[in-house]
């Protein structure tokens, strides 16, 4: 013991993980139904908003300088990474991974750029979102595993129904406008 009692003392003390950073999952947090719902009614638009949170959760788990705003923008581009990101995060944690990073990228790449096509084909462009259901299943994996409770984001609720709303709307209007086009 020092000779000074105001001195600190001279043992070691453990830092404990803090509560919050246990809570944090490393994806972003949609369910499935969310997640279909968002893109269609959006008409897709949710999906550049999926993969902005989704690069957002991985700069700040790997403490990296990736702009998630640009990558999601650009995610043509990107979809590869961020999905072989989340599969090695799997490898990672579980050894192994049934993810399809490639594929998966593929198809959704192919199916966005379907928007070119013809009426009525072009609709199919709608469909993307279903390259992105397993990653985001493995995603939702993951993040129970890692951080078990944390907010699941199941509930269309607060802004959401200003997307669902008037998108639903006006997809409505156009698939009555594309049925009763001559």
């Amino acid at each position: 013991m020092s000779a000074n009692p105001y001195a600190s003392p001279d043992f070691q003390v453990a830092d404990l993980p803090s509560r919050q950073a246990s809570s944090e999952p490393p994806f972003f947090a949609v369910s499935l139904s969310k997640l279909v719902v968002m893109s269609v009614c959006t008409l897709g638009l949710y999906e550049i908003y999926w993969f902005y949170r989704n690069w957002r959760c991985i700069r700040h788990r790997e403490q990296s300088n990736i702009a998630p705003a640009l990558r999601a923008l650009v995610a043509l581009f990107y979809c590869y990474q961020c999905f072989a990101r989340i599969r090695a995060y799997d490898i990672e944690k579980n050894g192994s991974s049934p993810l399809a990073a490639g594929s998966l990228a593929v198809g959704w790449i192919v199916a966005t750029l379907l928007w070119k096509l013809p009426d009525p084909y072009w609709w199919l462009s709608l469909l993307a979102f279903v390259f992105l259901l397993p990653v985001q299943a493995r995603a939702n994996s993951l993040n129970a595993q890692v951080s078990p409770l944390h907010k699941r984001n199941a509930s269309v609720r607060g802004w959401d129904w200003l997307a669902v709303i008037p998108g639903g709307a006006l997809l409505l209007l156009a698939f009555l406008g594309t049925l009763l086009a001559p």
